[in-house]
């Protein structure tokens, strides 16, 4: 499996990337991030850690309801430099950067300032029972005015909690050097690439990737991912699992079906040889946890709450204080016993049989032809007192709506999750057939796709008008499919298209998209680009 891999650690540039003819194009970057290192710390680097975007084919706010996903990592990816910072025997302790753990971070963009500091260990009294081994540091991270910093701050977090709780030595002053390629709030995952790189980065000049001991066991990929999805969360974002999943666990060759009910699963999915992937930027920022009480954390809590009520409704047998998902309501309606998938086929049947039963998430009495129903109301649906469902539904997150739409965000979640099964299996079986028709293998995909972004702005609303705007024009354009990738609410589409055509595309969309019109050379590279499956997180250890 996958998730049991191990993170690799590299000392050559043509293991990062496969070969060396595939290196060159980034070796100047690599070369110039390490140089610069070594003028603003004066030392080397000791590594180089790297984490890709990530493009999500088909499969949208499905995965914290559980359903698999079908993402690729991308080519753009961050890299952070990174070594251990001496502290000379009689510096001044009072200063931030002579402290236990303590971090100076740099960005190489300008607009990223320099920033510097130390986690802070609880005093034991702080740490209940329960939690020793869990929060045994802290660091102060401002999920109301988001920066930089806060992401290698949060890749931190479970770094210290993870290895150095209960009196299990201190971390290490480091240096860091940042440099990035993913357009922040472009939907390709720019947050969870920095979040998982900066965990790297804090695991390798800590020397816990190349120890495994009994004392001391070694992160497998799986581990990565479930850490970064923690360590995400600190910055105020319910995660899912698929950005880390696909940003530690790509294959150069293919996209990933990434499961995660009843574990964490992962697997290569070839796509058809002649399909092209082209990225576009709405240039619409989308911070997902900025606005994330009306969108993102909304949307969780949405689902989470339909699952509950949907249960009731079909008698399965839940605890008040269970926060269940819709993927474990398809489990319990069909049996599926505990620790066992049912596959794939059997999934996409009880996904069509329970979409038939939504019909219980909607109100008694539409108002204006509206779906949603209040807070009074959805409270009433769960049968659960109001203490109990604030405690379990709102007691860990912000969230702001006058209706809640339960029965849409449910559909969009079943209908979803069977459109990602229906990719996969057509993928799988183009691959397994050499004969197979390209033309309609790639129609049928498109379509797909399409109909993703149907769903995605009428039923789950996380679409914007450019969003609409772009994929409208991407079909137009010659697309066999285009829709929104990421959280949504701006960032970027991605448009499915035959080998060739390309280059005719992307200047078909800059002449009709606007935002797009005046933009030459590198300026549309950076907005509008196609992109082949890339390799997952590494990390490449410098010789010193």
């Amino acid at each position: 499996m996958i998730a049991e891999q191990a993170i690799p650690v590299y000392t050559t540039l043509s293991e990062v990337f496969g070969s060396v003819e595939a290196s060159l194009p980034h070796a100047t970057r690599w070369n110039n991030l390490a140089e610069e290192f070594e003028k603003r710390f004066g030392r080397k680097a000791a590594y180089i850690a790297r984490a890709p975007g990530r493009v999500n084919l088909i499969g949208e706010h499905i995965d914290y309801a559980l359903f698999g996903v079908l993402p690729a990592a991308v080519e753009r990816d961050i890299l952070i430099a990174c070594g251990p910072r001496p502290i000379p025997p009689d510096s001044p302790i009072t200063e931030i950067e002579h402290g236990p753990g303590s971090v100076i971070a740099e960005n190489l963009h300008p607009k990223y300032t320099r920033q510097v500091f130390a986690p802070a260990a609880k005093e034991p009294q702080e740490v209940s029972e329960h939690d020793a081994h869990a929060e045994s540091w802290h660091l102060d991270i401002n999920t109301k005015e988001l920066r930089w910093e806060s992401y290698v701050k949060a890749g931190y977090y479970g770094v210290l909690n993870h290895h150095f709780s209960g009196g299990r030595g201190s971390p290490i002053p480091v240096d860091l050097l940042v440099t990035g390629s993913v357009p922040a709030g472009s939907g390709l995952s720019s947050s969870a690439a920095m979040v998982v790189a900066s965990t790297l980065a804090f695991l390798a000049v800590n020397g816990k990737l190349e120890a495994d001991t009994k004392e001391h066991r070694v992160l497998n990929k799986g581990g990565l991912v479930q850490l970064s999805m923690k360590n995400e969360k600190r910055v105020g974002v319910n995660s899912g699992g698929m950005d880390q999943a696909a940003s530690v666990m790509s294959d150069p060759s293919s996209a990933l079906y990434i499961s995660f009910y009843p574990e964490l699963k992962a697997s290569a999915v070839p796509l058809p040889a002649h399909a092209v992937f082209v990225c576009a930027n709405s240039l619409v920022v989308a911070d997902k946890a900025l606005s994330a009480k009306r969108g993102y954390n909304l949307r969780v809590v949405e689902t989470l709450v339909a699952a509950r009520i949907l249960a009731n409704f079909l008698g399965l047998e839940i605890g008040p204080q269970d926060r269940i998902t819709l993927r474990e309501v398809v489990s319990k309606f069909s049996g599926e016993k505990d620790g066992e998938d049912m596959g794939p086929d059997a999934l996409e049947t009880a996904l069509a049989t329970l979409e038939q039963k939504l019909d219980v998430l909607k109100p008694n009495t539409p108002v204006d032809s509206q779906l949603g129903v209040t807070m009074d109301e959805m409270i009433k649906m769960t049968g659960l007192p109001k203490n109990i469902f604030d405690e379990v539904y709102l007691s860990w997150v912000d969230i702001e709506a006058t209706y809640f739409q339960l029965f849409n965000r449910a559909k969009h979640v079943f209908s979803e999750a069977r459109r990602v099964l229906q990719f996969r299996r057509t993928c799988l079986e183009a691959a397994g057939s050499p004969d197979a028709n390209d033309t309609g293998i790639l129609e049928n995909l498109g379509r797909l796709m399409n109909d993703s972004q149907a769903s995605c702005a009428q039923l789950f609303e996380c679409s914007c008008p450019e969003l609409d705007e772009l994929t409208r024009l991407a079909r137009e354009a010659g697309a066999y499919g285009s829709r929104l990738t990421g959280a949504g609410w701006g960032g970027c589409t991605v448009s499915l298209l035959p080998e060739g055509r390309v280059d005719e595309f992307i200047q078909k969309v800059k002449k009709t998209y606007p935002p797009y019109n005046k933009l030459e050379g590198d300026a549309l590279n950076e907005v509008i680009f196609a992109t082949k499956p890339g390799s997952g997180a590494c990390v490449f250890k410098l010789e010193n």
